[in-house]
C-alpha cells in the first residue's frame, strides 16, 4: 500500500514483523470472499491486510487496512489464527470481517486509482487466485473454512485442504493467563519456506 510517509514497523519479541488481515465475507452462508488487487502486481488478487502501526492492536489494524485497501466496513467475527511466515519474518493475525458497507470511494481507490480493485469471488475461485500468487493467503482461507464448516461450503473446504503448502499448528504459550487476549489463545500456524511473488 502507498503511504505518505513510512511508519515504523512493529515487531514482536521474536523479531517477526506484526501484520493483520481480514477474510471479508457477507452474511451466512459465506459463499463469497472479497479480494483486492495487489498494489505491486495489479493483475494479482490478495487478501486485504498490512502492518500493525505503533499504539495499535492487530484487530484495529485489520479493520483499518480493509477500509484503506478494499473500501469496506463491517464487524469482526473472530480470529482465524496467527500465521507465521519464516521467509518474510512476519506473523499475521487473520480475522473474519462481516462486511456491512461498501464505500463508493476509498483511500486506495483515490491514491492508487484503477490499480486497486476489489471484487467478490466464490470461495473456490478465490482459493485458485490466491494459490497462484499468494499461497500463504490461500491457507488463511482454508483455515477459515475448516473452522467455520457449513454444509454448503464443505466440498470447497475439502478441495482446499489438498494444498501444496503444509502448515504446522504451533500453540504459543503466554505468560499470565489473566493478561492473555483472544490472540494469545488463537492457533498459531507456522508456514514452511514457500516462495512467494
Amino acid at each position: 500500500m502507498v503511504k505518505d510517509k513510512p511508519l515504523p514497523r512493529m515487531y514482536d519479541a521474536d523479531g517477526y514483523k506484526k501484520r493483520a488481515a481480514c477474510i471479508c465475507v457477507q452474511t451466512r452462508p459465506h459463499t463469497e470472499v472479497l479480494l483486492v488487487t495487489s498494489s505491486r502486481m495489479p493483475e494479482q488478487w490478495i487478501v486485504p491486510g498490512g502492518s500493525v502501526e505503533p499504539e495499535e492492536d492487530s484487530s484495529l489494524t485489520a479493520m483499518r487496512e480493509v477500509e484503506e485497501e478494499a473500501g469496506v466496513r463491517g464487524q469482526l467475527d473472530g480470529l482465524v489464527g496467527i500465521f507465521e511466515d519464516d521467509n518474510r519474518k512476519t506473523r499475521t493475525s487473520v480475522f473474519v470481517l462481516i462486511v456491512t458497507e461498501e464505500l463508493p470511494e476509498w483511500e486506495d481507490s483515490q491514491r492508487i486509482g484503477e490499480w486497486r480493485k476489489r471484487k467478490w469471488f466464490k470461495l473456490e475461485e478465490a482459493a485458485e487466485l490466491l494459490a497462484a500468487y499468494k499461497p500463504i493467503e490461500r491457507r488463511y482461507l482454508q483455515m477459515y473454512l475448516e473452522r467455520n464448516r457449513v454444509p454448503e461450503s464443505q466440498p470447497v473446504a475439502d478441495r482446499l485442504c489438498h494444498s501444496d503448502v503444509d502448515v504446522n499448528v504451533v500453540m504459543v504459550k503466554t505468560g499470565n493467563a489473566a493478561e492473555s487476549s483472544d490472540e494469545d489463545q488463537a492457533p498459531h500456524f507456522r508456514l514452511p519456506n514457500v516462495r512467494q511473488h
